[in-house]
């Protein structure tokens, strides 16, 4: 192979397109459709007291499976984990007014599933060992308005949950885990998503199983999962019926599963343990061969925890090879290997946050009246964050199925080439 940089006109290390991700589909997937399908009911919910309230047999059965996978007394079947996500801060009475505190370095639904309710998010900087919610900077931005705090396990590993459970349960405020990239990371001994008092999973299509989009929320609080239940169907309609006095948070929306959508996911959930083994073997035989590298940090997995590798994440140190992170990147993206930088822009930066519109013209939630308070959304409010995102990291995807051991090793080809090519790149 040519040493000449790709990005300078030598020749790329791959050539061929990746593989399309996706699980494992199989026979299994179809075998669990059809009889739904030649059955003809594909939802078993129905908007009104009576047994079609919880959904129809596969939507209740995957639940009662979810909740045996995991540990816990119950699971809730949504259609998408943004809809779970809204689903568990409004199970947790946060509304108009409130704060939030939550991560700005996730998909954004984390939190604009706060802004569903018309609270407000407050973003709390992560630290750059495992991209998790920095307990110290929770902490300092806790408020006489905090309903709920919000931990992202992000990538797969889960955040400093103990740390952080010991701070909500001081506070007085429930713990939310946004799980949606960790499904079957454990955490000293539990696994993430059981440890706050909700967790949410997400079933989106290019997770570790999936129904092509779905969610699922766990606890073992029974008031937690009845206003869950409720919020997912129209819940106004049944708590007359069920003789709930306490009205609040219980309008409900449509994010029922299907029992097509359930059926698939009955079929996915027996593979969550095989699709994680194919992510952590690859990853850790890429941090292996990464290791001689001292401008790239892999990922960790703390004592006592496992990770998932939702998505591989490194932290790229310019100062040890003497090129900056984008640079660094397009030579390496030049050589076709995947991999991106910068993960996503901290949500606060993003345009709905800084010009504070989210309903309408009116400002609302943050100018309605209800709230009192100065959210920081400005540059430099996360540093962390900002610096994960403008100077350090890197993640590539392919240590997910069907990638295997020559993907990886072509990657850490490709790293070395433009390692010893980085004289030349510096000149240029």
């Amino acid at each position: 192979m040519s040493s000449a940089l790709a990005l300078l006109g030598g020749p790329p290390v791959r050539t061929e397109p990746y593989p399309e991700h996706t699980t494992i589909v199989d026979d299994a997937e179809e075998r669990a459709v059809l009889p739904v399908l030649r059955q003809g009911h594909l939802s078993g919910f129905s908007a009104r007291p009576g047994s079609r309230f919880l959904g129809g047999e596969q939507v209740r059965a995957l639940e009662t499976e979810f909740a045996q996978r995991f540990g816990v007394k119950h699971a809730v079947t949504f259609n998408s984990a943004t809809s779970a996500l809204h689903g568990a801060v409004a199970a947790c009475g946060v509304g108009p007014g409130d704060e939030v505190v939550t991560s700005p370095y996730t998909m954004c639904a984390t939190a604009s599933s706060v802004l569903m309710q018309n609270a407000i998010p407050i973003f709390a900087d992560i630290e750059d060992r495992t991209f998790g919610l920095d307990p110290a900077a929770v902490e300092a931005r806790i408020s006489e308005r905090t309903r709920a705090v919000i931990a992202v396990n992000l990538f797969g590993h889960p955040a400093r949950l103990d740390e952080l459970r010991e701070i909500t349960d001081r506070q007085g405020v429930p713990l939310i885990e946004d799980n949606a990239q960790a499904p079957g990371a454990s955490y000293q001994g539990r696994l993430a998503g059981t440890i706050g008092r909700i967790g949410v999973l997400s079933l989106n299509y290019h997770k570790a199983v999936q129904t092509g989009e779905g969610g699922v929320a766990l606890t073992d609080d029974d008031e937690a999962a009845l206003r869950l239940q409720l919020i997912r169907n129209h819940g106004e309609v049944v708590v007359g019926e069920i003789g709930m006095a306490d009205l609040e948070n219980q309008l409900g929306w449509n994010y029922r599963l299907s029992e097509i959508h359930a059926a698939i996911g009955r079929a996915q959930l027996p593979k969550l343990d095989r699709m994680n083994e194919i992510r952590v073997r690859l990853a850790r035989r890429l941090s292996e061969r990464l290791a001689v590298y001292d401008f790239l940090v892999p990922p960790r997995e703390d004592p006592g925890c496992t990770h998932g590798y939702y998505l591989y994440p490194m932290r790229y140190l310019a100062e040890e090879l003497g090129i900056s992170r984008d640079l660094f990147l397009r030579a390496l993206q030049a050589e076709g290997v995947s991999v991106a930088g910068g993960y996503v822009k901290p949500i606060y930066l993003i345009p709905m946050y800084q010009r504070r519109l989210v309903y309408g013209r009116s400002g609302c939630p943050f100018t309605c009246g209800h709230y009192d308070g100065t959210p920081d959304y400005e540059p430099g409010a996360c540093p962390v964050t900002e610096r994960l995102y403008r100077e350090e990291m890197l993640t590539t995807d392919i240590c997910k199925y069907p990638n295997d051991e020559s993907e990886v090793d072509e990657f850490v080809a490709a790293v070395a080439k433009v390692a010893d090519g980085a004289g030349a790149l510096a000149k240029v």
